[in-house]
This record gives structure tokens, C-alpha cells and sequence, in this order.
């Protein structure tokens, strides 16, 4: 039976996927860049890039990984197709990551631009030096996904589905829906982002039909921008406020094609400076690649449940590669799958609109285009593609689970609460965000806790309640020692503000006397590295006591008329 690689639904899908990865890259762009003066920059706290090196120095390398990351996503799709005779494959999707580009912001890209200057106090070589250790962390990121790819079928086996869609219901809700919802975003401009959701819930989630079989999340965009250019037009003439005034680059930027490569013609005194910089961020970004490389799981997992069968090892490799070649052409983002593949699925897409999307992300940011896109479509209209996401993903999660195991996926979604409250107060107050009061400092080093490593903790406590949730104690304590080991070096419940990876000692000696963490000293007597580990070595003890006492099971009581979905990913032994 032949492929139909090219339906109707890719034109949603398509524009779905698009505007995704334009919206993470408007993040980044709006996070970085300012307008003002360096001298009133540095009197606001640090410099920060200008518009033009941004969208020629980072924006193409980051776009190139996106080109090459979904051409081979398409061509996956063609040989999934071919290889079980069906013709309704639907292409996996794959994008720049959005937790990690908070994460490159504030915590690499921001501090590195800091160092710079401090270092040559001219403004050109402080933006090169940061965004040098940039491109290097991400190319360090991707060659530590190339390693953790060979395990990935082995993981998808030995956790249960409720471990892995957990962290991945988590992101969609707490990430990928709500933070748009309120940063710079929909919420804050009603009339552009509500009335924008509006069609996007219409259309996408309820799947009804505009006039004209209309595209949902073009009409979305185009009705922001409508409204956006009436409001202007009623503020000119009528003093009425309907929606601030998006600032335009145009004349500033000049496509430089060289641009990409400036960086190996760099002097070979900057590149000790350079590595030893990304180096030390490797703590910071590790966890990032990391939970890309869970979430790569889970993203084929997904899309296992969706119908497509796709090979985990071959999606990770993919997305590794082309985050190490968009580190190697300039860019600052890493490459992940994304976690809509069900939901393009539900539109009717098929492959074109991964192959179109490769193409225009590629060529638009290669030539310098998201200039225009940046000054004429509104952040409230675009961010709502990525709320339709993470409803349809966290729905999707919860179909493809076992409804015994609903409660796992709750629990791995506290983690990404405490991570989405310290993202916000970030980006409000700054990343080393200070409260005045004592009682403050202590929330907020308790957030900082909890949400450090939230993929990884929440993936191993909806594990481990799934497995409790079955009777298995024995292996559940297995992902409570997993998690002691974790939390001893950091990857989870780093109370450091960087979530650094390094051994406890060394973690608690920067909340001595005269180190930068002294303020919080004694928030964090009680949440050392020590007392994470020791907590859930003594969790991973107790459910063996339980099973060797012979813990008895009550009886699972079911509602009438409720389907049981089967975990047939974690049945097959």
C-alpha cells in the first residue's frame, strides 16, 4: 500500500509545529537582547546581546539543527511506512527544547556575557565570548546524548509507562501550557491571546472545522495580528489601550553568511578561556541533556501509543547529532523530539509537515527572516500553539496509561510545579532571585530543592508509585536507591541555584561563611544533599521490609463502565 506522505492535516500540523519552534526561539531572542545602551544596561545588574548579533550569530546555527533533525525525522517516517505496509505513519516531530532554553538563558548564556565583559570590558568581544561558550556547551550536550542513546529501547522497557509519560505530562502541563499563559504572553495581552486560544481550542482541540477548511493555527495567528494592528490603530487615534507596541529591528539587521563560521577564525587565546567557561557550565547543562534524552523516551513512547512504532535508539541518535551540528554552526539550543506527535497525528498529518517545516526554519533562520516574524507576530497569538500541546500531550499521557497508575502521573507532576514557581520568580526577579524575609528565603530554597532535576525525580517517583501501585516492592525500592544516588551528587534536589552536579562536599562549601550561597545556610541545613540521599535510601529500605513482611494488597476498586487500559510496553515479560 503506498505512503500518503502529504495529507490535509499537514497544513495544521505544519503551522502547529512551526510557530512551536518560532515561539521557543522568540523566548530565547526577547530573554538575551536589549535595546538600551550598555551604560544604562550595566546600571540595570549586566549587558545583555544586541537584536542583530543574536539573529545572525545564533539564531541560524539553531535554526540549521532544526533543518536537519526533521529531515531525517521524515525520512524515518517514509521507512516506518514502508516497513509495515501502512500509509497513516505520522512523522515524529522534533524542535529546540523549551525547559533548556530557559535554562541556557539565564544559568549559561547571561553569566557567560557577565564574565566577558569583566574580562575585555568591550561590548562585541563579551557577546563572542559568551556565545562561544554556548555553542560548546551544546556541542558537549550532544556528544553526551550520542552516549546515552544505545540504552534508550533498554529504558523504555524496564520503566513502566506511568514513569515515563509522568515526566512527560508534567512538561506539557506545567512547561509547555501554562508558563506561555503568563510570561510576556497570553494572559497578558487578552484581547490578542484569549481571543487567539479561542480558535486554537475550536479548531485544534475540539477539532471543528473554520469555514473553508481554514487552517486553526494560521486563523489563530492572523487574528492576533489583526487585532494587534486595530489596537494600534485605536491607541493612535483614540488614546485607547488594547495592546503594547511590539519594537522592530528593521534596519539593523544584515544577513551575514559567513557569520556562522566567524567563530573558528577566533584567536587561539580565547579558546582556553572559552572551554574552561563551558566547562564549568557542563553542570548546568547536563541535566538539560539529560531530560532530553527521557523525554526523547517518552516521546517515542507516545507515539508508540498513538500507533507509530518508532525505533527509541534511532530518535536519540537523530537528536543528538543535530544538536551537536547546530553547536558546530553557531547555535545555542539543543534539539529535542517533540511531545506533539499524537496530536499532529490527531489533525491527519503524515510527513510533509515535518519536511516543511525543516525547510522553512532552515532557510528563514539561515537568511535572517525571523526578523520580520519577531516584529510582526504578536508573542500573545503565536504562544498559543504551544498551550493546545501540552493539553493534547497531558491528555494523551493519561489515555495511554493504565488507570491504576493515574496517580503516578500526578505525583510526577509536583516536581514540575516547583520548577514552573522558580522559572517564574527567575524570570521576574532574576535568576539568583533574593527575598528580603527569612521565611521567604526558605520557600525559596525549598523550591530550588524540589524543582532541580524535576524530569529525573519525577520520572523515578511515578516508577516507583506505579511499581507500588502493583505490588512490586521490591523494584519500586530499586528507583528510591536510583533516586538516593541522584540527590547525593546533585542531579536531583541540587540546592544550588545553577543545579550543579558535583560531589556533596563540594556543594555544601558554597554555603560557608563568605561564599555566595552564605544566605541561605541555614534554609538549607535540613535539605543537604545528605538528607536527600539519606530520605530515600531509608523509602528504598522500608518497601523492603514491607515485601519481606508480606505487605497485603487491598482490592483495586473500579468504577463501573471504565475501560482499563492495558501497559502492554511493560506486560510483554
Amino acid at each position: 500500500m503506498a505512503y500518503h506522505w502529504a495529507r490535509r492535516g499537514d497544513i495544521n500540523a505544519f503551522f502547529g509545529l512551526m510557530l512551536d519552534n518560532v515561539a521557543v526561539m522568540l523566548i530565547l531572542f526577547g530573554a538575551v537582547t536589549s535595546l538600551e545602551p550598555v551604560e544604562t544596561q550595566l546600571q540595570k545588574g549586566g549587558v545583555r546581546f544586541t537584536p542583530e548579533f543574536v539573529l545572525t550569530r545564533m539564531i541560524p546555527g539553531t535554526a540549521l539543527g532544526v533543518l536537519i533533525g526533521d529531515l531525517v525525522y521524515t525520512w524515518m517516517a517514509f521507512r516506518l511506512a514502508r516497513r509495515t505496509g501502512r500509509h497513516d505513519v505520522t512523522a515524529m516531530p522534533l524542535g529546540l527544547d523549551t525547559p533548556s532554553t530557559f535554562g541556557v538563558t539565564f544559568l549559561v548564556l547571561i553569566p557567560s556575557l557577565q564574565v566577558g565583559w569583566q574580562r575585555y570590558q568591550n561590548h562585541e568581544q563579551a557577546m563572542l565570548f559568551a556565545w562561544n561558550v554556548g555553542l560548546v556547551a551544546l556541542v558537549l550536550c550532544g556528544i553526551f546524548k550520542l552516549l546515552c542513546a544505545p540504552f534508550g529501547n533498554a529504558i523504555r522497557q524496564l520503566v513502566p509507562r506511568a514513569g515515563l509519560l509522568g515526566s512527560l505530562a508534567a512538561i506539557a502541563l506545567a512547561l509547555i501550557a501554562f508558563l506561555p499563559m503568563v510570561l510576556d504572553g497570553i494572559a497578558a495581552v487578552p484581547l490578542i491571546g484569549m481571543l487567539a486560544l479561542l480558535v486554537i481550542l475550536i479548531t485544534l482541540v475540539a477539532h471543528r472545522e473554520l469555514p473553508g477548511r481554514f487552517p486553526g493555527a494560521l486563523a489563530a495567528v492572523l487574528l492576533g495580528v489583526f487585532v494587534y494592528l486595530v489596537g494600534q490603530a485605536l491607541e493612535y487615534t483614540l488614546s485607547i489601550p488594547v495592546a503594547p507596541r511590539m519594537s522592530s529591528s528593521e534596519g539593523r539587521v544584515v544577513w551575514q553568511p559567513d557569520a556562522l563560521l566567524s567563530f573558528y577564525s577566533l584567536p587561539m587565546s580565547w579558546w582556553g578561556p572559552v572551554f574552561a567557561e563551558a566547562f564549568n557550565k557542563l553542570p548546568v547543562v547536563l541535566p538539560f541533556a539529560l531530560a532530553t534524552v527521557v523525554g526523547g523516551i517518552d516521546c517515542t513512547e507516545s507515539a508508540l501509543a498513538a500507533g507509530d512504532d518508532y525505533d527509541t535508539r534511532a530518535i536519540l541518535f537523530t537528536e543528538a547529532i543535530a544538536s551537536v551540528l547546530a553547536g558546530l554552526l553557531g547555535g545555542v539550543i539543543q534539539t529535542t523530539p517533540y511531545i506533539g506527535h499524537p496530536a499532529y497525528k490527531k489533525m491527519g498529518a503524515r510527513a510533509a509537515y515535518t519536511l516543511a517545516t525543516a525547510l522553512f526554519v532552515g532557510i528563514v533562520g539561515y537568511f535572517g527572516g525571523f526578523q520580520y516574524l519577531f516584529d510582526w507576530l504578536p508573542k500573545a497569538a503565536m504562544f498559543t500553539i504551544l498551550v493546545f500541546v501540552g493539553l493534547e500531550i497531558t491528555a494523551q499521557s493519561f489515555h495511554a496509561t493504565r488507570i491504576q497508575h493515574y496517580p503516578g502521573l500526578a505525583l510526577a507532576m509536583l516536581p514540575a510545579l516547583a520548577y514552573l514557581c522558580l522559572t517564574v520568580l527567575k524570570t521576574t526577579f532574576g535568576p539568583f532571585a533574593l527575598p528580603d524575609v527569612e521565611s521567604g528565603i526558605e520557600v525559596l530554597q525549598t523550591l530550588r530543592c524540589l524543582a532541580n532535576g524535576f524530569l529525573i525525580s519525577g520520572l523515578l517517583w511515578a516508577a516507583a508509585l506505579a511499581l507500588i501501585l502493583d505490588g512490586r516492592l521490591p523494584t519500586a525500592s530499586i528507583y528510591f536507591f536510583i533516586a538516593a544516588v541522584c540527590a547525593l551528587f546533585g542531579i536531583i534536589h541540587s540546592p544550588l541555584p545553577d543545579e550543579r552536579i558535583d560531589l556533596p562536599w563540594n556543594v555544601l562549601a558554597q554555603f560557608a561563611e563568605g561564599q555566595p550561597m552564605e544566605r541561605f545556610a541555614a534554609a538549607v541545613r535540613y535539605q543537604t544533599p545528605y538528607h536527600w540521599a539519606a530520605t530515600y535510601a531509608l523509602m528504598a529500605t522500608i518497601l523492603l521490609v514491607l515485601s519481606w513482611m508480606g505487605s497485603a494488597r487491598l482490592p483495586l476498586h473500579v468504577e463501573p463502565g471504565r475501560e482499563v487500559p492495558t501497559d502492554s510496553a511493560n506486560e510483554k515479560g
